[in-house]
């Protein structure tokens, strides 16, 4: 794997660069509600030394009732300056989650003109199964000048993949479990349709990752994608359940070089919600 403090690092390069002044290290562990896991109480366990830890659910936008929508620039500002992320910072965000939720959270910092961020290949497992050091102090924040500038092109509403869906003018990638799909699971939120999409293809994000936990290479990504049919040619769109997973495939197609490449936030959540939406059921 070839390190890029911009997409992708390795435990070796964090262990070599922990002391390294202008870094901050982010644990972004967020589980499914019905996992059991708090996040935040295994964080004040035990957590890479110097990490703080972002909440999903908090750094959200709380006027949507939707999940974990993206946070406006001004709650992000807010919350990161707290948190001693600045500007001239190189960002490193880990998870110790079945879902692998750092991939949400630089999605976060790129939707908000962050671009050294990268996401720990492995996440907190890697790190422990290789003995390297852990703590469970918080560490001392000083607050720190953060300037944003929102980038709308990574971000996508119901109307635009709508719009999408219709014209087929983009691939939109749809990272769920093949069952939930093709519409013969039931979905985790009460009072959700099943299926998806009409129109989009499924790659779940578990095809993108090794056994522990890494990313594959970029050859086996660009497989993994055209084994699910997707058109690297055309712009695309990503979607899960509710944009978290979806990040897994934003970030996998930045390791491949596909920059045209925007995320629905609200995802099945939202499209799955409303009855006046299309949806296909099947592998169709």
């Amino acid at each position: 794997m070839q390190d890029d403090p911009r997409t992708l690092v390795s435990t070796d390069w964090l262990a070599a660069h922990l002391g390294d002044p202008d870094l901050r290290i982010i644990d972004a562990s967020w589980h499914l509600p019905a996992s059991g896991r708090d996040a935040r109480a295994e964080y004040d366990g035990a957590h890479i030394p110097g990490a703080r830890f972002f909440d999903i659910d908090a750094i959200s936008d709380r006027r949507s009732a939707l999940p974990h929508m993206a946070p406006p620039p001004e709650m992000f500002i807010s919350r990161m300056r707290a948190m001693g992320v600045g500007d001239g910072h190189q960002v490193v965000v880990y998870d110790n989650s079945d879902v692998h939720s750092a991939a949400r959270v630089w999605w976060t910092f790129r939707l908000m003109g962050k671009k050294d961020v990268a996401v720990l290949d492995g996440g907190l497992p890697k790190w422990l199964a290789e003995g390297r050091p852990t703590e469970d102090m918080p560490p001392v924040m000083r607050d720190r000048h953060i300037t944003v500038q929102r980038q709308a092109g990574l971000v996508r509403d119901v109307t635009q993949v709508a719009s999408a869906s219709k014209l087929r003018d983009h691939e939109i990638i749809d990272a769920r479990a093949p069952g939930r799909f093709r519409g013969e699971a039931d979905e985790p939120r009460p009072g959700m349709r099943s299926g998806h999409i009409p129109g989009s293809r499924n790659l779940p994000f578990a095809r993108l990752l090794n056994d522990d936990g890494t990313m594959k290479d970029e050859g086996a990504l660009r497989a993994a994608f055209e084994d699910a049919g997707v058109d690297l040619s055309k712009p695309a769109i990503t979607t899960c359940g509710s944009g978290v997973t979806a990040a897994i495939l934003s970030l996998a197609l930045e390791r491949i070089g596909h920059r045209n490449h925007s995320l629905y936030d609200g995802s099945w959540s939202e499209w799955g919600s409303f009855a006046d939406l299309n949806i296909a059921t099947g592998d169709a």
